[in-house]
């Protein structure tokens, strides 16, 4: 729909270059706007034969009584995706304007196309966020939210999955980026937002776990000239229902992954998001009396010694020393805390306690 705002700009910017009076009529035939300002609001009955028709219609002396108010002139449609929206109306006699009507016809039909564009784009980005808010809510949603998710022609077909982008680099206006990211997935199967100023949202449907390793490798390419991107994989949900826990664990991925991780699967991090809900006095009485008496250097070849994975050659060789060094280092923990970092049972102990040295903030 054509506005009054639009029809006025579209008036002003043409009659400058024209230099001849233009108007702009609404599918009912009424002037929106014109140069002509005392014509606004009148009824223009060429512009509502040309709406009926969807032919220009040229007026001129001969038979300008056919047609109440107006004046001799062209009078051509405006269309938009095929579909009629309006009128522009050039006044002035045929031989005057045969070189450029179409042009106007052209010039207006691309203001036109460029404002509806970005209006339909900016109302699908606030069904979007309405949508995204409402599902990953804990209430219960309203049938309003198929309703939407039907409008952006959604596929509400499970598995669904939360996915968060998180960088510092984001641009002011995402708009492109959003664009680039529907493009990795199929369509209709991505609905990807702008959650704040420097995170988006991806709600995907019919989701497979293998295929969606694939994609989010696309996405890593990118944003591949940035550090500081991180991507949260939430929970697979598979009714709607079950969208607020992928909503929630996808946000506790990307706070409690690693910093040099760029994708975090809440599964990952689950038991460190976990035993975030005991009290920081807890975590911190808990992780002195497990730890007591170890020095730095120790802590830190246990925190290396099971990320990779209790592998005393794999620890010697991301320390950079000889692994009877790392041995050593161990059997020296065995002897300082009385747990064997080696045993199941004392390595769960000792790696609740580094989670939480980790997590917990230090006292003041």
């Amino acid at each position: 729909m054509i506005t009054k705002q639009l029809a006025e700009e579209i008036v002003h910017q043409t009659m400058v270059r024209l230099n001849k009076n233009i108007n702009i009529m609404d599918t009912n035939g009424m002037i929106l706007f014109s140069g002509e300002t005392e014509r606004i609001n009148r009824i223009h009955e060429g512009a509502v034969h040309v709406m009926q028709t969807g032919q220009p219609l040229w007026i001129t002396e001969e038979n300008i009584e056919d047609w109440h108010g107006t004046k001799i002139g062209a009078n051509l449609p405006i269309r938009f995706k095929n579909d009629l929206v309006g009128v522009v109306g050039i006044t002035g006699k045929a031989n005057e304007l045969k070189d450029v009507a179409t042009l106007v016809q052209l010039t207006t039909e691309m203001m036109v196309h460029q404002s509806l564009i970005t209006s339909e784009a900016e109302w699908k980005r606030k069904i979007k966020e309405l949508v995204f808010e409402e599902l990953t809510s804990d209430k219960t949603f309203s049938p309003l939210v198929v309703e939407r998710l039907s409008l952006l022609e959604f596929k509400m077909e499970g598995p669904y999955l939360i996915v968060f982008i998180q960088t510092k680099n984001l641009p002011p206006s995402p708009q492109r980026m959003i664009e680039q990211l529907e493009e990795i997935f199929e369509r209709n199967t991505a609905l990807i937002g702008y959650s704040k100023f420097n995170e988006l949202f991806l709600l995907l449907s019919d989701v497979n776990p293998t295929v969606l390793e694939m994609k989010l490798k696309k996405i890593l390419h990118l944003f591949q000239n940035d550090e500081t991107v991180k991507i949260g994989i939430g929970l697979i949900a598979e009714e709607l229902m079950g969208i607020p826990d992928s909503y929630r664990s996808a946000k506790q991925a990307i706070r409690y992954g690693h910093d040099a991780q760029e994708i975090v699967y809440y599964t990952d991090i689950e038991l460190r998001s976990l035993l975030q809900e005991t009290s920081i006095e807890s975590r911190s009485h808990f992780s002195n009396r497990i730890l007591s008496g170890l020095n730095e250097q120790m802590i830190i070849t246990l925190q290396c010694y099971y990320d990779n994975n209790q592998s005393v050659l794999l620890t010697a060789d991301r320390l950079r020393t000889h692994r009877h060094t790392v041995t050593n280092r161990l059997r020296k923990i065995k002897e300082m805390a009385g747990l064997d970092p080696t045993n199941f049972h004392d390595a769960v102990l000792f790696y609740i306690a580094l989670l939480f040295i980790k997590t917990t903030p230090p006292t003041t």
